[in-house]
């Protein structure tokens, strides 16, 4: 497992958008653009059970994600990981209202009957671009 240093977790806790690229069941990569986070040494991605990222990593676990700071081109990180864990629960709920209040300044709009999951990835790989 690589080590997320101080400064990559300004880049996974600081707003700044996220590029996760999954591996669809033909072997082609999804990218989405997404919010982020980090805890306990793991990056985290929150999503909805049933979206496309979700079945990609539940057939292979193999993730990518990019983040790059304030629009910055030359200041960027990029992680290669596997998605350890899927967590559906209250704290998946919680954790999506929490990434809402950061990026878009207001509580998250639920969408009825939505389930909502945390991917957890452990980082494998870490490239690190400051200018």
């Amino acid at each position: 497992m690589a080590e997320l240093t101080a400064k990559d977790l300004e880049f996974l806790t600081g707003g700044n958008y996220a590029t996760l690229v999954t591996m669809g069941p033909d072997g082609s990569p999804h990218a989405t653009v997404t919010w982020v986070d980090a805890t306990d040494g793991h990056v985290l991605v929150n999503t909805a059970k049933g979206r496309v990222k979700d079945r990609n990593v539940r057939a292979n676990p193999r993730v990518a994600v990019a983040v790059m700071r304030g629009g910055d081109a030359y200041d960027w990180i990029s992680i290669t990981g596997t998605v350890v864990e899927i967590e559906e629960s209250e704290r998946a709920e919680k954790h999506i209202d929490e990434l809402s209040w950061r990026y878009d300044g207001h509580g998250y709009t639920y969408t009825p009957g939505q389930v909502r999951e945390i991917l957890r990835i452990r980082p494998d790989r870490i490239v690190r671009y400051r200018d």
